[in-house]
C-alpha cells in the first residue's frame, strides 16, 4: 500500500529545515573544526577559527543566521516508487514554497540572494526562490530529503576539468587550490566527483558535502579501499600547502575530502570540486506520511568553551571618524585592529552604479572622502537588532573597481574577506591605502560590532544598497598595507615551509 505524503507536510519540512540551518552548524563540523583549533599553532589563524567557533554558539543560542550569505537552497530528494505525493502544484514549485516560508519568516528572516535572469536584468526575486532540485526515483515507501545552503562565496569557487585518463588527480587538486584562494571560507571541506559525464561529476561533488565530516575517524580506523586512501592523501597534501583559516596560513585549510565516483567513458575523466566553507550548512531527514519533519535540536553543550573577545592589549584603536591616509600609510600587515566611528558599505551592484554615475558626471549620494568601505550584504534586522548578520563577502569581486574608488572618490580604505588581486594591490599600493580583513563565517559575532545602521545611497538595491555603519570594536587585519604586502601571500608561504620542516623531521 503506497505511502501517503502532503504538500503541506513536505512544504513546511522544507521551510523548517531552512530556518534550521541558518543558525545550526552540522555537529560533525563543529566537532571537527574544535580539533582542527586546538592543534593549531598560527595566532592569526587561531583567531580567526576562534571567531567562528564563537559565532557558530551565538547562532545556536539566538536562532540568527551563521552568516550574511545565506545562500542558494539545494533540495535532493529520494522518492520511494511506493510514494504517493498529493501535490496541488509541480514539485519543484512545492520545494519553492518551502524555501519562500523559511526565508520569509519573519523571527529570523533571511537574506534573499537569488537574482531572475542571470544575464540581463539580475532581479532580486526578494524570496531566495527558486531553489535548486535533484529529484531521484528509489525503491521504498518514503521521501529522504537532503535541504542545503550555498553561499557565494564557495560556489564561485567550484572548479571543473575534463581530465585525460592517464593524468593525476591529485596534481590537478593540488594546483586547483591555491588558485580558489580564500573566498570559500576556509577550513572547510572539499567535494569532489569523479567520472561519469560532466554534470554527473558536478552532482556528485555537490552530494559529496551533504556526508558526514569523518576524516577524523578515517584517520584513526585506517583507509579501508582505494578513494579513502586517496581521501586521505588530498587531505594531508592540501593542508600541507599551508593555506590556513581564512588564507592567512596554518595547519588547517580543509576537515575533509569527500570523494564520489561512477563510470564513465573510456576517452574521458571528468572531475568536479566544490568547497563547503565555515558556514556549512545542510540538514537530512525522511518523511513516512506521518507527518512534518522533527529536526533533532542540537545540545548547546556540543560546542567547545571558546570565547573570542577583542584583544585590547593586541590590537589598536582606531577611530574612523578622524582617520587620515597618514594613519592608514602606517598600518603594518598582519596587524589586528578595532575600529570604531561610521564606515559605509557597498558591493557589486553599488560599485557598478558608481562606475557609471562618474563616467556620467552625475554626484554620487554619499562622499567617501577620507572614508572607509566595508563590502556587506546584511541580513535584515528583527526584533532590537539595528542591522541583522553582517560578514564581508569577498573582496576580490571588488578589484576591478579598486583604482577607480580610490582615485576619484577619496576612499582611503577597504574591508572584506579573502586576499586581493594583483590589479587591486596595484592601486592600493599607488594610492597609499589598505585593505582589511574580516573574518568570512562570524557574521554575527560581527553584527554585535555594529551600533547603528541606515541606508544612505541606492535603497533600491536592497542588501546591496549603500549602508552608513556605526561600529564599536571591530575587528579586523590588515591584510594588504599600503606598501601592498598581502598577509595572504606571506601567510601560506611561511606556514607551508614550516609545514614541510614538520613533514621532514
Amino acid at each position: 500500500m503506497a505511502t501517503i505524503i502532503k504538500e503541506s507536510d513536505l512544504v513546511q519540512s522544507i521551510a523548517d529545515a531552512v530556518q534550521f540551518i541558518s543558525y545550526y552548524h552540522p555537529q560533525d563540523y563543529i566537532q571537527h573544526l574544535a580539533r582542527a583549533y586546538e592543534k593549531e599553532q598560527n595566532p592569526a589563524a587561531k583567531d580567526a577559527i576562534a571567531q567562528i567557533l564563537t559565532n557558530s554558539r551565538m547562532c545556536a543560542e539566538g536562532h540568527r543566521p551563521i552568516c550574511q550569505d545565506t545562500g542558494i537552497v539545494n533540495v535532493f530528494l529520494k522518492i520511494g516508487t511506493d510514494v504517493k505525493l498529493e501535490l496541488t502544484s509541480t514539485l519543484q514549485e512545492a520545494c519553492d514554497e518551502g524555501v519562500r516560508q523559511g526565508y520569509l519568516n519573519p523571527d529570523n528572516k533571511l537574506r534573499a540572494s537569488v537574482l531572475t535572469d542571470p544575464i540581463f536584468e539580475r532581479k532580486n526575486t526578494r524570496d531566495n526562490t527558486p531553489c535548486v532540485l535533484s529529484v531521484e526515483l528509489v525503491p521504498g515507501n518514503t521521501i529522504d530529503v537532503q535541504v542545503a545552503a550555498k553561499g557565494g562565496g564557495s560556489e564561485n569557487k567550484t572548479k571543473f576539468a575534463m581530465l585525460n585518463p592517464s593524468d593525476s588527480i591529485v596534481d590537478w587538486v593540488l594546483k586547483m587550490v591555491p588558485q580558489m584562494g580564500a573566498g570559500w571560507c576556509p577550513p572547510g571541506m572539499l567535494g569532489i566527483g569523479i567520472g561519469g559525464t560532466a554534470e554527473k561529476a558536478m552532482l556528485m561533488a555537490k552530494q559529496s558535502l551533504m556526508e558526514d565530516i569523518n576524516m577524523y575517524e578515517l584517520l584513526a580506523r585506517g583507509p579501508q579501499n582505494k578513494v579513502e586512501e586517496l581521501r586521505i592523501e588530498l587531505y594531508e597534501k592540501v593542508n600541507a600547502l599551508g593555506i590556513g583559516a581564512q588564507g592567512l596560513g596554518g595547519l588547517t585549510t580543509v576537515l575533509d575530502v569527500k570523494i564520489n565516483t561512477y563510470p564513465t567513458h573510456a576517452a574521458s575523466k571528468p572531475i568536479a570540486m566544490i568547497p563547503n566553507c565555515a558556514a556549512t550548512r545542510h540538514v537530512h531527514f525522511v518523511l513516512d506520511g506521518s507527518g512534518v519533519a522533527d529536526l533533532p535540536i542540537p545540545s548547546l553543550d556540543a560546542w567547545p568553551k571558546v570565547q573570542w573577545a577583542p584583544d585590547y592589549n593586541q590590537s589598536k584603536q582606531v577611530n574612523l571618524d578622524t582617520l587620515t591616509k597618514e594613519e592608514v600609510a602606517s598600518w603594518k600587515p598582519g596587524q589586528t585592529l578595532l575600529l570604531n566611528g561610521k564606515m559605509l558599505t557597498g558591493r557589486d551592484a553599488a560599485h557598478k552604479r558608481i562606475q557609471d554615475m562618474l563616467a556620467k558626471g552625475e554626484p554620487l549620494p554619499v562622499d567617501f572622502k577620507n572614508r572607509v568601505i566595508y563590502y556587506v550584504g546584511p541580513v535584515d534586522p528583527v526584533r532590537d537588532e539595528v542591522v541583522g548578520p553582517a560578514g564581508p563577502t569577498t573582496a576580490t569581486r571588488m578589484d576591478k573597481f579598486t583604482e577607480m574608488m580610490l582615485a576619484n572618490t577619496g576612499l582611503i580604505a577597504m574591508i572584506g574577506k579573502a586576499e586581493r588581486g594583483p590589479v587591486a594591490i596595484e592601486a592600493i599600493q599607488k594610492h597609499q591605502s589598505a585593505y582589511l580583513m574580516a573574518v568570512g563565517g562570524s557574521a554575527y559575532l560581527v553584527s554585535k560590532a555594529i551600533r547603528s545602521a541606515k541606508v544612505v545611497g541606492f535603497e533600491d538595491l536592497g542588501m546591496e544598497a549603500i549602508y552608513e555603519f556605526e561600529v564599536k570594536d571591530m575587528p579586523v587585519t590588515v591584510a594588504v598595507d599600503a606598501s601592498g604586502t598581502s598577509v595572504h601571500t606571506t601567510g601560506p608561504e611561511k606556514w607551508q615551509k614550516i609545514i614541510r620542516q614538520n613533514i621532514k623531521k
